[in-house]
């Protein structure tokens, strides 16, 4: 299954479409068909998820089978009570989809480090390492002030690339409320931060 160009189609059971529920609680029980309905009718939103998080489309592709392949596996600790099945599956693709992110980022990380061990570094390097550390611990301190729900909003903002209506589906909020707890939040942070405008 190509997760570009999914085939649409309705599952059915008994002549009636199934709800997001029921496919959900089919895959639970092992039901292929309705794993593939399920599969069909989410594939490009998760898809959209991690490929704005990745980038890169062969691992976009990879991550996202691998989304599906644990909502095969996990399906029956789904947990209705805490959200939708389309909730649930964005949620597991966003996580995926930075771990893969966090992973690349660390092998690069290693090997940079690796290449620069022998390198003497140059006092300027160090001075701007420091700043840069300062910085963001300023900007960490900062964060911990926003509410929970505000500093949520803003770290998929803007530490993970999301557009305000990805943000609004990701939190499964309305984004007028998004925009608010946007706009509230940075208020806050600048000044916290004292920053002029």
């Amino acid at each position: 299954m190509d997760p570009e160009t999914p085939q649409v189609r309705e599952v059915t059971s008994g002549g009636a479409a199934r709800s997001e529920g029921e496919l959900l609680l089919a895959v639970a029980e092992g039901d292929r068909e309705a794993f593939g309905g399920l599969y069909d009718r989410y594939c490009a939103m998760v898809h959209g998820v991690v490929r704005g998080v990745i980038r890169d489309p062969s691992q976009s592709e990879e991550v996202t089978q691998e989304v599906f392949v644990e909502a095969w596996r996990t399906a029956g600790r789904f947990d209705p009570d805490r959200g939708s099945v389309r909730t649930w599956l964005l949620t597991m693709a966003h996580r995926r989809a930075i771990d893969r992110v966090r992973s690349e980022q660390s092998a690069r990380d290693r090997t940079q480090r690796i290449g620069r061990r022998d390198r003497p570094r140059a006092f300027d390097e160090v001075s701007e390492t420091v700043e840069t550390t300062d910085e963001h611990a300023q900007v960490r301190a900062a964060l911990d002030l926003l509410t929970d729900l505000q500093r949520q909003a803003v770290e998929l903002a803007y530490y993970q690339g999301f557009t305000y209506r990805e943000v609004a589906e990701i939190l499964d909020t309305p984004l007028g409320t998004i925009k608010t707890r946007m706009r509230d939040g940075l208020i806050r942070l600048r000044d916290t931060l004292g920053v002029t405008t």
